[in-house]
């Protein structure tokens, strides 16, 4: 009956991927555009107080030598004026430092401009440290969680954003990224199961709910999905890329990561309780689970609340002191997408309890139940010495 109810959308997803993926397409790069320009890294070998500009009394910002370490002249050294205002980050003596380079006269100091700190090597070891800590838990399982990331990494660069890039529509992109994502991150992270097929279709049933929801509550509000980032993305381009579905397609995408957390928990919940006590019922297990599961989504809900808002952060801070009322900044535009995000993802969590819950009431009565701690008596089995008795 899953395979019946799963295969088509796996191949679906399959299909999708073939028929959306820019085939030929020439993906102009972001130089070729206008957007940034080539970085150059370099090291700060000394730093000094003095004024902004020529003739300027003061010492209101700090001039830099920078010895370059890659670019058109590595290992040449060239001075910086930077300011020292709240705004602009502060520079020191031995910071590893990025310049943009505008490709002009590398001879000409004002070619370059230092813009931001190196971050290569501590982003490195915190990779290293959360694969570590994975790994030391999750052992195998934790492994093949790692190798699940890194697919989804792959899909999102390698087709969802070269698919929106070349015109095709971003909600479709994203529903196909995130089905394929879905299915081979649960598959190959928990293996191929009746409990993972129905954790799989209860994340498929609710990221649907989602779609219908943003669609509908985004028309409704009247939102565009222009935000200034993607005015600037859409301008460049002079392609046509629907912006509300861009919105959308970031909504979808979003609450994937969600509901995958949910239900596998709540399938795990319903086959720990047959295992336990084989003689439940569908009901009883339902029960049993849906009570799990509100614990669960209770605390879930209000971390995807924080998590908006905690990205949201800076622009919250920017509309208090606008002085507008509260209701004036909820129904603005930049603030009003995160509400619907944040809302409609909330509602798809909560409807994932049941429906998964369900789903996985109605396959683990089918399944001969497994008596909880077997594996573990038989290890102990194993390390009992001979001639000791369990009284002893």
């Amino acid at each position: 009956m899953l395979a019946f109810l799963l295969i088509p959308f796996a191949l679906a997803a399959v299909v999708g991927i073939f028929v959306l993926y820019p085939w030929g397409h020439d993906q102009k790069t972001g130089a070729d555009l206008g957007f940034g320009q080539s970085p150059v890294n370099g090291e700060v070998i000394s730093a000094g107080a003095t004024s902004c500009s020529e003739g300027e009394a003061g010492q209101g910002c700090v001039q830099l030598a920078v010895k370059m370490q890659d670019g058109p002249r590595p290992n040449q050294t060239i001075e910086q004026v930077v300011p020292t205002d709240p705004g602009s980050p502060r520079f020191a003596v031995g910071d590893q430092v990025v310049l943009s380079y505008a490709g002009e006269n590398p001879d000409d100091p004002t070619s370059f401009q230092v813009v931001d700190f190196q971050r290569g090597l501590p982003l490195t070891l915190l990779a290293l440290v959360f694969a570590a800590a994975v790994l030391v838990l999750g052992r195998w399982q934790g492994l093949a969680a790692l190798v699940g990331l890194g697919l989804s990494l792959v899909m999102l660069v390698g087709f969802v954003l070269p698919a929106i890039l070349a015109g095709e529509d971003p909600l479709l992109v994203a529903v196909v990224g995130a089905g394929l994502i879905m299915f081979i991150v649960l598959y190959l992270t928990h293996g191929f199961s009746a409990r993972t097929s129905t954790a799989v279709l209860g994340t498929m049933l609710s990221l649907a709910l989602i779609g219908v929801l943003s669609t509908a509550f985004s028309a409704a509000t009247s939102l565009t999905g222009l935000d200034e980032n993607t005015s600037s993305v859409i301008g460049a381009l002079g392609a046509p890329i629907d912006a509300r579905g861009l919105l959308l397609a970031g909504i979808v995408i979003g609450a994937l990561g969600v509901l995958d957390d949910v239900t596998v928990t709540q399938t795990s919940a319903v086959w720990e309780l047959r295992a336990a006590n084989p003689s439940l019922s569908w009901r009883q297990l339902y029960g049993a689970g849906l009570r799990i599961g509100r614990d669960h989504v209770s605390s879930a809900v209000n971390t995807l609340v924080l998590a908006y808002a905690g990205a949201a952060l800076p622009m919250l801070l920017a509309y208090t002191l606008s002085g507008r009322t509260f209701g004036e900044i909820v129904s603005s535009q930049a603030v009003a997408q995160e509400v619907v995000r944040t809302l409609v993802g909330s509602v798809g969590l909560v409807a994932a309890v049941p429906i998964t819950t369900a789903i996985a009431a109605l396959v683990a009565v089918q399944e001969p139940a497994e008596q909880p701690g077997e594996e573990g008596a038989e290890r102990a089995k194993k390390r009992r010495r001979p001639g000791r008795t369990d009284g002893r």
